[in-house]
C-alpha cells in the first residue's frame, strides 16, 4: 500500500525532480509534488511525496529535519484536507453572485470627517 508524506519548509528552489530525488535515497518514489502558488508561480514551501508504506516509514525517520536546497525539511504523514467551511463566502453572496457588502460607495481611505 502506498503512503502519502507532507514535506514543509522547503526552499523556493526545490522541485519536484530535486524532491524526488532526495526521497529516492529511502526508497522508491511513486510522486513528488511541490506546490506552487496558482497565481505567482512560485513554491508555497511545501509538498507531498507518495512512497510505499515502509519507505515512507523510513523517510520520515531517517528525513525528518535533514537538509533539502539549504533548508531543513519536516517530514511526516499527510492528513486528509479538512473541508471548507460552507458558510466562508470571499466577500461575495453565493445566490447571486454579488458582493455581500455595500458596493455602491467609494472608498475615501481613513480620513476623519468624509
Amino acid at each position: 500500500m502506498t503512503k502519502k508524506l507532507f514535506i514543509g519548509g522547503l526552499s523556493w528552489d526545490t522541485t519536484d525532480q530535486s524532491l524526488k530525488d532526495f526521497f529516492s535515497q529511502v526508497g522508491q518514489v511513486l510522486s513528488a509534488t511541490v506546490v506552487n502558488d496558482k497565481f505567482t508561480g512560485r513554491s508555497r514551501g511545501f509538498g507531498f511525496v507518495e512512497m510505499d508504506d515502509e519507505a515512507a516509514q523510513k523517510a520520515i525517520q531517517q528525513l525528518n529535519g535533514q537538509t533539502l536546497d539549504g533548508r531543513a525539511i519536516v517530514v511526516n504523514e499527510a492528513r486528509p484536507r479538512e473541508p471548507r467551511d460552507e458558510n466562508f463566502s470571499r466577500g461575495f453572496d453565493r445566490r447571486d453572485n454579488k458582493p455581500s457588502f455595500s458596493s455602491n460607495r467609494n472608498f475615501r481611505g481613513n480620513r476623519r470627517g468624509h
